[in-house]
């Protein structure tokens, strides 16, 4: 498994499907509570820059990790911001490296396989949260969201998503027929069937 390639995948993704965002769209809920659509991708590209500064031997400082002001062209402010870390991680000697994540851990580095793991685990399922934003589907393979799921199910469902603002919430019972993708959003405590549509 190439990790490199699965994120270069799930991240290209995420930029195709910003890309469809116009400026009606960027005050919508997400499936992130409390997170319009502009406030996800914000997010997104201040991970991706953490991310590359970790690549490069940084990243120990949270201000590496803040979301990103768009401005007044957001989709174009998280294409760069993308190919930040693509590139980054692309770098002769990054797969040698042990990253810097302070948002997991303050006290432990993750080789770099597995520091790449989550950003291409995070790509995957905040591209399905902007995909289901939009109303678009988002257009993985199998072969992706299989990876996707053997990192997911690796993520400890323990006290740690109970917490205020948990990078992942409490696992939820996959539906009847689930797909693998399905699998991977319930694992980490998102509904397949979410819909920013008010409730009848």
């Amino acid at each position: 498994m190439d990790i490199r390639k699965l994120d270069r995948t799930a991240v290209l993704e995420t930029v195709r499907l910003v890309r469809q965002a116009d400026p009606t769209h960027w005050d919508l809920p997400t499936p992130c509570a409390g997170w319009t659509l502009r406030r996800l991708v914000a997010h997104m590209a201040g991970q991706h820059h953490g991310f590359a500064a970790a690549a490069a031997g940084g990243g120990a400082d949270l201000a590496d990790w803040r979301p990103v002001e768009t401005g007044g062209d957001p989709s174009a402010a998280y294409r760069d911001a993308a190919w930040t870390a693509i590139d980054a991680f692309a770098r002769p000697g990054a797969l040698t490296r042990e990253f810097t994540l302070p948002e997991i851990s303050t006290t432990v580095r993750f080789p770099a396989t597995v520091a790449i793991g989550f950003h291409f685990l995070d790509h995957v399922v905040h591209g399905w949260d902007v995909a289901r934003t939009l109303g678009v589907p988002l257009e993985l393979d199998e072969a992706t969201t299989e990876a996707a799921l053997a990192f997911a199910l690796r993520v400890p469902d323990d006290e740690r998503r109970l917490v205020a603002d948990p990078l992942f919430r409490p696992a939820l019972p996959p539906p009847s027929g689930a797909s693998t993708l399905d699998l991977v959003l319930t694992s980490l405590g998102r509904s397949p069937d979410w819909s920013a549509a008010p409730a009848r």
